[in-house]
């Protein structure tokens, strides 16, 4: 893969204060662009961004090129520039702290939905506070917090029901740790990885080789993106249990085995998506409600694990496509601005 980067220089002109960010410019090719940010309004508020999360299924298939044209407008990103394929700014995962706004958020750790860029202009509503007590560089999940919380709510999962995640990648990882603070749930987390295996058992959770998989389940999520990974969730339902679908393949067609005893067994099929609220909380829950949820929710210190990594910002546009690349099996770093202190 082809990687160009421009020059990373000062943040401030005079009166004017500019602006790096990351951009998909062909497939494989990734530019960091300089722009000047326009003079903060009032209801605004400017954010120095401290670390970004690499959301990799998704930013792959952008990186790729390879969303469809049908989902073009449904898969936007709320801060993205540019149009698919190219050139595009894509990234939805950035905790940083207020340089300039109302004078309550000045110096304010916040979490907000905007792609790699170390300085940002945004509405205040779009910017969800911190609590002091989370760390920055945790708070960078909260956007796959928010799509395991969902995930959870579409499932219909009750206490004590026995459930299977499969794919331990971070969002298979949060999903599995909110299904384990369920009354009675028995819940396994399956991954080909002997290293993710590791981290899952360094976190508390029960997880192990697909080998061991549970059956008779009563909810199953799968977040592999992988064709096996969906028939090893189908062997582990139980009659009339669910499965919910949390990959997303972008212009892959998948061959899923609907054989054998998935007829007989009644399983139901759900795909769950975090660009909608769950159905059964869409009536009193907002996107915002949910993700100030979602932050609440990373308030605990095993989560750190899944935060250990980062690479420098500087050196983000040569490091990305080996990053998101199919063949890479570690869990994507965080990406490190110079603002950031730890």
């Amino acid at each position: 893969m082809m990687v160009e980067q421009q020059n990373f220089k000062g943040r401030s002109r005079g009166q004017k204060h500019m602006a790096t960010a990351l951009w998909h410019m062909a497939p494989g090719t990734i530019h960091a662009q300089i722009d000047t940010l326009l003079p903060v309004r009032e209801g605004e508020v400017r954010v120095q961004t401290h670390y970004s999360a690499i959301s990799r299924g998704t930013e792959r298939l952008v990186s790729l090129g390879a969303v469809p044209e049908s989902e073009w407008q449904t898969m936007r990103a709320p801060f993205q520039s540019g149009e698919f394929p190219f050139p595009v700014k894509y990234g939805y995962s950035t905790a940083g702290q207020v340089e300039e706004g109302p004078e309550g958020l000045i110096g304010k750790s916040v979490f907000c939905l905007f792609p790699h860029q170390d300085h940002f202009i945004v509405p205040v509503e779009a910017v969800v506070p911190i609590p002091e007590h989370i760390p920055l560089r945790r708070a960078t999940m909260a956007g796959n917090m928010e799509t395991a919380l969902n995930a959870v709510w579409d499932s219909g999962l009750s206490a004590g029901d026995r459930v299977a995640v499969v794919g331990a990648g971070i969002v298979g990882l949060l999903t599995g740790f909110l299904c384990a603070q369920m009354p009675g749930a028995e819940v396994s987390i399956l991954d080909v990885n002997p290293d993710r295996v590791a981290l899952g058992c360094e976190m508390g959770l029960n997880i192990c080789l697909p080998e061991a998989a549970p059956n008779n389940c009563d909810v199953v999520f799968h977040t592999s993106v992988n064709e096996a990974g969906l028939a090893t969730a189908i062997g582990c339902a139980g009659v009339e249990s669910t499965i919910v679908e949390m990959s997303w393949y972008g212009d892959k067609s998948v061959n899923i085995g609907l054989g054998g005893a998935v007829h007989s067994k009644r399983l139901r099929f759900i795909s769950s998506q975090v660009g909608m609220v769950s159905t059964q909380h869409r009536a009193r829950w907002t996107y915002r409600r949910r993700l100030e949820k979602a932050i609440s929710l990373l308030d605990n210190e095993a989560l750190d694990l899944l935060v250990r990594k980062d690479v420098n910002f500087t050196d983000a546009p040569g490091l990305l496509p080996a990053i998101l690349d199919a063949s890479n099996t570690d869990l994507p770093p965080l990406v490190k601005y110079p603002a950031a202190t730890t």
